[in-house]
């Protein structure tokens, strides 16, 4: 294909998956705003095209309200993902996601244990973030004091959170009433909850806020670090910041892949994309291009078989690896970072 064509198709690709994103956030929006007098009309139109859409396709899914989010919830980790996941694929820390999902499955436990023993009541995928962005300050923490391998730090924090969760949940079966944990462990749609879909959301536009505005300084650290310590940049503080967005997304993302699978989208998507790009400004787009495509054909396929969606999502991202792999001329050669 021409390189202009290629790019044009790319760029059209980026603009109908923001389009997207925005109606996925407005829908959210409108569900959460739907009491008040012009949110609720506007909620119900919207409602009215999702039966409209069930009609034309003979779906039974757009036009109910949970099925929605669930859909919106996954259209903005198919951008949040893969954005975050480039920097780290091409840093070799793709294996920082399952820590960081493992951290997070030990906050659900810590929540649960919480709620049980006092009278909290909140959200414990509050209790998730807030364990998984202590979770990847401990390993940027280890990263930088200790002598070891990279990946020693990563290791440790992955066995050992999720001992501490797997303790906790021992210690209170029985005692957790009205949680699966095996929607925590596999992710599940239908269980969504409306603060955990409005929390994806805003944490989604951060994320991509964040990538925009430090899109130079992740880049210099990323395939030259040593030269950005000595261009007196704040490594440390982009390694940070880095990591931080890492749990930010992998808690969103553990409600539909739930903890085991929670990693595939940061780098099955990057890999894909890696394999067909000429450069790294290519490979973010496409990358997110890929992780949208394994979203939608993995919610596609989940609910025509009546599969799990994350199991779906992660299958397709895989067949889109394989076909990335087929049409691949790389053979080995470095990518740019332009």
């Amino acid at each position: 294909m021409h390189h202009g064509t290629r790019r044009s198709l790319e760029r059209v690709g980026i603009a109908l998956t923001g389009l997207l994103a925005v109606v996925m956030i407005g829908f959210l929006a409108l569900e959460w705003l739907q009491e008040y007098p012009y949110a609720g009309m506007l909620y119900d139109q919207f409602m009215v095209v999702g039966m409209w859409l069930d009609h034309l396709l003979g779906t039974s899914v757009f036009s109910y309200s949970f099925m929605l989010r669930s859909i919106a919830t996954g259209v903005l980790i198919g951008i949040a993902a893969p954005l975050v996941g480039t920097y780290l694929v091409h840093r070799e820390m793709a294996l920082i996601g399952e820590t960081l999902a493992h951290t997070a499955f030990a906050g659900v436990a810590i929540g649960l244990l919480f709620s049980a023993t006092t009278e909290w009541d909140g959200s414990l995928l509050i209790a998730a973030l807030v364990v998984g962005v202590i979770g990847a300050l401990l390993v940027q923490f280890l990263a930088e004091r200790t002598n070891t391998y990279g990946d020693v730090p990563i290791a440790i924090m992955l066995t050992g959170s999720f001992a501490v969760g797997t303790l906790i949940i021992s210690y209170g079966r029985g005692g957790f009433s009205g949680v699966s944990i095996e929607d925590y462990l596999f992710g599940s749609a239908a269980v969504i909850p409306a603060e955990g879909a409005r929390m994806v959301a805003v944490l989604t536009v951060v994320v991509v806020g964040v990538v925009a505005l430090t899109y130079k300084q992740l880049l210099f650290i990323t395939f030259d670090e040593q030269a950005a310590r000595v261009a007196r940049l704040n490594v440390t503080w982009y390694n940070t910041l880095l990591i931080v967005m890492t749990a930010v997304v992998v808690v969103g993302a553990m409600q539909i892949l739930g903890v085991i699978l929670v990693a595939a989208m940061l780098v099955i998507p990057v890999a894909a994309a890696s394999e067909v790009a000429h450069g790294f400004r290519e490979t973010l787009s496409l990358s997110i291009l890929f992780g949208q495509a394994s979203i939608l054909g993995g919610f596609a396929f989940a609910i025509s078989q009546g599969l799990p969606p994350g199991g779906s999502i992660v299958v397709v991202a895989i067949g889109i690896y394989l076909l990335a792999l087929l049409f691949s001329s790389r053979s080995g050669t470095a990518i740019s970072m332009h």
